[in-house]
Formats: C-alpha cells, sequence, structure tokens
C-alpha cells in the first residue's frame, strides 16, 4: 500500500513537471484506480468495511464485483491459496487427465480457464489445444494469403508508432520506470491498439489469431462467391475480396478493392456458404498460368479468369466445356479433346447470349478477349465433387440474359 501511494505521489510531480503529458493523464488515470482497487482490498482483507463479521462474510462473499475487476491482480496467486488452504484443486489431478480435460472444453471455456491462474494460463494458451478449434470454424476460409497477412498484421502490430500508437512507446518506458517501485504497476500491460481493445495482447499463438479472427479486428483475404448480395453481373462468380467477422449475426463483413471509376465497395451479412478460402495463389490482377488445358475434355468443370477491362481486377466465373459445332456429341465418336480449340459454356446464360461461349486455343492460351466481352484469363479444372456440388447450389433460379 505504501508502495502505491509513492508511486502516485512520483507520478503526481513528473505530470505537475510536464504541462503536455497526455500519456502521463491516461497514466495517473489508470493508477488512481489501482490505487482504489488496492485500497478496497486492503479493507476488505481486515473485515473493516461495515463491521461485517466473519460468519457473514461466509454465507455472502465480500465486495464480489471487486473481486472480478481484480481477478488479473489473484490469479498470480491462485495456486499458493489453493495449497494453503489445503482444498482439493483441478491442479492435483494427473498431467494426462488435465490435458484430456482442456482437449474437450470449447473455445469459450478454454479462455475462461486461461484466467482461473498461472499455471491454467500456460496450459490453456497451448497452440495443440487451439489448432482443432482453428480449424474447425475457420479453417474453410482461411488460406495461405490469411496467415500471410495475420504474420504481417503481428509484425505491425510491434513497430514502434505501429497499431500501438505513436505514443505506446512511451507509456511502456514510463510503466517501466515506475513498476520498479510498485509491482502493481506491471499488471498494466499496453495492448497492442494502444489501449482502446479489451481483449488479449497479440502474440504468435494460434489462440490470439483466433480470439482476434473472432472479435471482427482482424481483416483477411478471402473470395466471396456472387458478390454485392447476389448482384445479377456477378452470378456465378468468385472474387477476392477481405473480410472481417461479426460475431453478432455469425457473419462477415466484406470489402472490395477500386477497380476503374468504382470506390472501395463494402457488404454487410455475407453468409459462410458464400465464402472460400483462394484455392490458389494467383492476385487478382495477375494472369493464372493454365496447366490443365491438355486435359480438358467436354463435360469437365471448370473456372476461368474475367474481368471488364484491364483495370479491373479478375473473378473465377464457373463454366463446363462444350463440344465443338462439327461433334455429333455422341461420347464413343468424340473428338473434341483432341482440337486445339476449347469449347467453354456458361450455361447460366440464355442461348444466343454473347456470355453463352468462349473458345480459347489449348495450346498457347493467353488472355484473350476485347473491351466489348471483356478479357478471359487463366482456367482451373474442378476435380473435387465438392467445388462442383458448391456451385450447384448457387445456381440461378432464372437464366440470366
Amino acid at each position: 500500500m505504501l508502495a502505491l501511494l509513492a508511486a502516485f505521489v512520483f507520478a503526481c510531480l513528473l505530470f505537475l513537471s510536464k504541462p503536455c503529458a497526455r500519456d502521463m493523464r491516461l497514466f495517473l488515470a489508470s493508477l488512481c484506480q489501482q490505487l482504489v482497487l488496492s485500497l478496497l482490498g486492503f479493507l476488505a482483507g481486515l473485515r473493516l468495511l461495515g463491521g461485517v463479521s466473519a460468519a457473514a462474510s461466509e454465507t455472502m462473499p465480500l465486495m464480489s464485483s471487486f473481486k472480478r475487476k481484480r481477478a488479473a491482480a489473484t490469479v498470480e496467486n491462485a495456486e499458493e491459496a489453493a495449497a494453503a488452504s489445503g482444498e482439493p484443486s483441478v491442479l492435483d489431478l494427473p498431467e494426462l487427465a488435465i490435458d484430456c480435460i482442456l482437449e474437450r472444453l470449447p473455445p469459450v471455456e478454454l479462455r475462461s480457464m486461461a484466467a482461473v491462474c498461472r499455471s491454467m494460463r500456460e496450459r490453456c494458451r497451448g497452440d495443440h489445444l487451439w489448432e482443432r478449434h482453428m480449424s474447425a470454424k475457420w479453417g474453410r476460409v482461411l488460406g495461405r494469403a490469411a496467415k500471410d497477412e495475420w504474420r504481417a498484421h503481428l509484425a505491425s502490430a510491434t513497430e514502434p508508432g505501429g497499431a500501438s500508437g505513436g505514443g505506446g512507446g512511451k507509456r511502456r518506458r514510463w510503466l517501466a520506470a515506475l513498476s520498479c517501485v510498485c509491482p502493481v504497476v506491471s499488471w498494466m500491460r499496453p495492448k497492442a491498439d494502444g489501449g482502446k481493445s479489451s481483449g488479449p495482447v497479440l502474440d504468435d499463438s494460434i489462440m490470439s489469431w483466433y480470439l482476434s479472427m473472432e472479435s471482427g479486428k482482424f481483416w483477411f483475404p478471402a473470395q466471396v462467391y456472387n458478390r454485392e448480395h447476389g448482384h445479377v453481373g456477378f452470378m456465378m462468380s468468385c472474387y477476392d475480396a477481405e473480410l472481417s467477422y461479426d460475431f453478432h449475426t455469425d457473419s462477415f463483413r466484406a470489402r472490395y478493392p477500386p477497380h476503374g471509376r468504382r470506390t472501395v465497395v463494402l457488404e454487410d451479412g455475407v453468409q459462410w456458404n458464400r465464402v472460400r478460402a483462394p484455392p490458389v495463389d494467383t492476385l487478382a490482377h495477375d494472369l493464372h498460368a493454365s496447366d490443365c488445358l491438355h486435359e480438358l475434355r467436354p463435360g469437365d468443370h471448370i473456372e476461368i479468369q474475367w474481368r471488364r477491362n484491364k483495370e479491373f481486377p479478375y473473378g473465377w466465373w464457373y463454366g463446363v466445356v462444350g463440344h465443338l459445332d462439327s461433334c455429333d456429341r455422341n461420347e464413343h465418336f468424340c473428338r473434341c479433346h483432341l482440337s486445339d480449340t476449347v469449347v467453354l459454356e456458361f450455361n447460366q446464360y440464355t442461348a444466343g447470349s454473347r456470355w453463352r461461349q468462349a473458345l480459347v486455343n489449348r495450346k498457347d492460351h493467353r488472355e484473350e478477349g476485347n473491351e466489348g466481352d471483356g478479357f478471359y484469363g487463366g482456367i482451373r479444372k474442378l476435380r473435387s465433387k465438392d467445388d462442383i456440388s458448391k456451385w450447384r447450389q448457387l445456381w440461378p433460379t432464372d437464366v440470366l440474359e
């Protein structure tokens, strides 16, 4: 208690000597709060608050809300308190039994267990516990690009003047200096976003990544089917976007990059069934290297890059390989797979539409097209039944013009 008072007086003197110390004002507010809480805890420990008797304290825990606020402080001494009381604890169980229990906890309860004590905090943050939860919830929407983005996000959060803000380093220096006088100062760890977040400090653990995804504060690259609420101009396509999760609606918010004269487009309420991890590493403005042209034959399902003009990013559009006009479509006599010309059909469009069919060269395919009909890029063959089934689920109810 005396150390807290000394730290408070010392901080006040520093505050008076620095006329524009905005960081010191923030720090003093935190220190005052800790001082008041410690004072109440001191009085509660001596049972001096209102003359509460020992018997009453057994039936009605003293200052329960205060104890919740000080959970971060008392967590360090939970093991010692349990040992002193002589009561059985979950920590008395064998290591294997504890691990089996933790492996069966859902993410919410696992995070709560991490706040029980120092030992549980280290156990519950283990990557082996969170890998399964990460894969089960986010695996189908996170690809290699999302992992790279997360690493970049962590790097920017730890850089001076990055996500922690320009005054974060100065505040950390004040905390380090005062922690020598008052150990309670070490509890006030600066967050990666400058203290605005109530979430955990960012680190390279899978738990941190999971909670950042859950909170919606991390935007990650993915692809969205039928963008902009299924706009007719994007039916049966899949475009790159940045997404963040909205836990209130269990959906995503999409942010499409600007192109041409269009600014950034935002879309709310993107459902899980319209999001996928990018199947290839090709960027939205790059031509995909087609490696399947030699094996394409009628009936194969494909995705092909297409864009309106050179300023637009590519989207992946669903189609099937069709027959040449000279073929009688008899599977026993069909020779379309031997021709240098590959017919691509987009049967979501009505017969006679200029978007219904496209021809590409099997041997020397490059970006083909014009400003009127758009430009066709790289092709990837769909080999998974799940990929084909997904496109069939998205099939429009009405034929497109």
